[in-house]
């Protein structure tokens, strides 16, 4: 095989959350009197870290931003990562690369608890190991920045954490990141592994591209080639 280490987002590559994280956006916008959003123009918020999205598409103040991140999260933590499903043929792919010795591990930014939740929810947390650096089991000064969306690493950090809990035996392997949206691509290329960026997410092929992805996988069964040798480079 050609990877036996693979790290994988999860919004929008291992799941599907749109429903529930465009219901939670429209609940944090309806507090600032802003309603009426078509759900598709929403579809950016899932990726980037929440308080940029307020920032860059509705120029909220970090004030503003923060606050709506944690609005976000009244609807969010209650309803919105429950309306989530996994990507048809995902758990096929999880166990067949199991079953075959591939360390399945996944990057994500959100925190752990979210994370948790989310792969026990969707019956995947057998499967596979949820990485990241956010705990909202912290203290209350670190509680209050998780809390606002201050904190959110971005995913090269993420992707490095992640690499420092590979166990030992999978030292000096070969580790590929997939995921659906440029900072996935970034964050791989900073820390120096190979990135597929896969279409059935909420990325373009565009913006994979541009970010540099290696791979393009444009259904689960590609990324399946690409870890087992069967697919070329871009």
């Amino acid at each position: 095989m050609r990877y036996p280490i693979v790290l994988f987002d999860l919004d929008g590559t291992l799941t599907n959350p749109g429903l529930g994280i465009t219901n939670s956006v429209m609940y944090s916008l309806k507090k600032y009197g802003i309603e009426g959003q078509p759900r598709e123009s929403l579809y950016r918020f899932i990726g980037p870290p929440l308080h940029e999205s307020y920032e860059k598409f509705y120029s909220f103040s970090r004030e503003q931003a923060m606050q709506a991140v944690s609005y976000y999260r009244e609807y969010y933590e209650e309803k919105g990562m429950f309306e989530n499903e996994v990507y048809p043929g995902i758990k096929q792919l999880l166990r067949d690369l199991i079953k075959q010795g591939v360390l399945c591990l996944v990057a994500t930014s959100k925190p752990e608890i979210y994370a948790k939740k989310i792969l026990d929810y969707c019956d995947c947390l057998n499967l596979i190991r949820a990485i990241t650096m956010q705990n909202f089991e912290a203290n209350e000064a670190e509680q209050a920045y998780f809390d606002y969306g201050v904190s959110v690493p971005d995913k090269a950090e993420v992707i490095a954490y992640a690499l420092k809990q590979i166990p030992a035996e999978y030292s000096n392997k070969k580790v590929l990141m997939v995921g659906d949206r440029s900072h996935d691509i970034i964050g791989a290329k900073k820390n120096g592994i190979d990135c597929a960026g896969v279409l059935f997410g909420y990325g373009s092929r565009e913006e994979l591209e541009e970010a540099g992805a290696d791979f393009v996988a444009d259904s689960v069964e590609a990324v399946r080639n690409i870890v087992f040798l069967n697919a070329a480079k871009n």
